[in-house]
């Protein structure tokens, strides 16, 4: 296999890239204004954190649901070392820290402690709770059932919940939000029957921008220069120095739902289709979205992929799992393929959304894929392209995640 001119140059790099592009990949789908950041304006349950936790007994926790539960492993062995049982179709996102995941539940954002392993009794109480967004040491919680918005900063979770600040979105909907490290605040605006685009808040919550030429929003990932990237049916929205901008998709109906964003690239992976009637598409193009010369490239893979097949490596390296079970390696600035990876067998994508299919999760420079048809998870050194532990499972693997560096 030969090696990738893009992860040559990255190995030389060091632990200076490599950690810091752990943060890029966290970044790693209008109340009338927004309440005190203090604590005592903070739910009753909630406090300034507690930095008191029990020991870690977990190294690099890597977590994965399956139905009726959810597998906690130890990041390097893959040894299964708790199994929580938990009813219901259960999603997981990275916390934001480096213990702590989220378990969107029924009646909110459930915290894990992976360390522990322990499902911990805290919770962010939503309806129906949607994205988690991390960025610049920021937390960011979407309520779809009310466009409740919860910031809290992400090393606060302790033994208690932390203080948290509250933004309420005019009409509730599908949506997401991220706060910048000037503290403005980008989020999609929206009902459920219609989500037409995004705005921009202040710290101090006042409107400062708005578009709404962004038909079916969705999704959200943040570039190098902190700008914010939200998909449309027709292209993207971008929010850059203080102004937003359209851009058109290629073709006349290209929806871009799905990203992941690197601090270490200015242009994010999108995924895209084409067929707005089709029951299920499975494209072969995934998107680039350079945020600096405001553009839309197109780049074949040669195999479909699905949502859970994005992401991003510790140089900005664009990331997607094929389901011919290779991961594809992109230099985002080239819009080329440098590298293919073999990791599972090929598969395809079920009908629904909620049944497992292959995923991938990122940390510094090891991918984590998990193999429903096969009850297994694999560990796969990006450097060498080589698959250094392989971890089975009773039951199939469905949403794979883990804490952050």
């Amino acid at each position: 296999m030969a090696k990738s001119p893009f992860l040559s140059r990255r190995v030389g790099r060091g632990v200076a890239m490599s950690a810091a592009a752990v943060a890029a990949f966290a970044l790693s789908g209008c109340g009338t204004a927004a309440e005190d950041t203090a604590a005592e304006n903070a739910p009753e349950s909630a406090s300034s954190g507690s930095s008191e936790q029990p020991p870690a007994t977990v190294t690099d926790p890597i977590a994965a649901t399956y139905d009726g539960g959810i597998y906690v492993l130890d990041g390097q062995t893959l040894d299964v070392v708790e199994d929580i049982p938990l009813e219901g179709f259960n999603r997981l996102n990275p916390a934001g820290d480096d213990r702590h995941l989220f378990v969107s539940t029924s009646t909110g954002f459930r915290v894990l402690d992976a360390a522990g392993p322990a499902l911990t009794d805290l919770e962010f109480p939503a309806e129906k709770a949607g994205h988690v967004v991390r960025h610049d040491g920021k937390t960011v919680l979407f309520a779809d059932g009310t466009g409740e918005v919860t910031i809290f900063d992400s090393n606060a979770l302790g033994t208690e919940l932390p203080a948290t600040e509250q933004y309420t979105t005019p009409e509730a909907h599908h949506g997401v939000a991220v706060e910048l490290s000037n503290g403005e605040l980008v989020t999609t605006i929206g009902n459920e029957d219609e989500r037409p685009g995004m705005i921009v808040l202040d710290a101090d919550r006042e409107e400062i921008a708005r578009n709404e030429d962004c038909p079916g929003v969705h999704g959200e990932a943040t570039a190098q220069g902190e700008a914010v990237v939200i998909g449309c049916e027709t292209g993207v929205l971008i929010y850059r120095d203080g102004a937003i901008t359209k851009v058109d998709s290629p073709t006349e109906y290209g929806r871009i739902g799905n990203q992941a964003g690197s601090e270490a690239s200015p242009i994010t992976l999108g995924d895209y289709k084409q067929d707005a009637e089709a029951e299920l598409e499975r494209p072969t193009q995934v998107s680039l979205i350079d945020t600096e010369a405001e553009t839309i490239t197109l780049l074949d893979i040669g195999t479909s992929y699905t949502f859970r097949s994005l992401a991003r490596g510790p140089a900005g390296e664009a990331l997607v799992l094929g389901t011919d079970g290779q991961i594809h390696v992109i230099d985002p600035a080239a819009a080329e393929v440098t590298e293919t990876i073999p990791v599972i067998d090929s598969w395809e994508e079920p009908l629904e959304w909620q049944e497992a299919r292959p995923s991938i999760f990122v940390r510094d420079d090891v991918a984590y894929v998990s193999d429903p048809s096969g009850n297994e998870i694999h560990a796969v050194d990006l450097a060498t392209g080589t698959t250094t532990a392989t971890g089975s499972l009773d039951a199939a693997p469905n949403e794979l995640s883990g804490v952050l560096g």
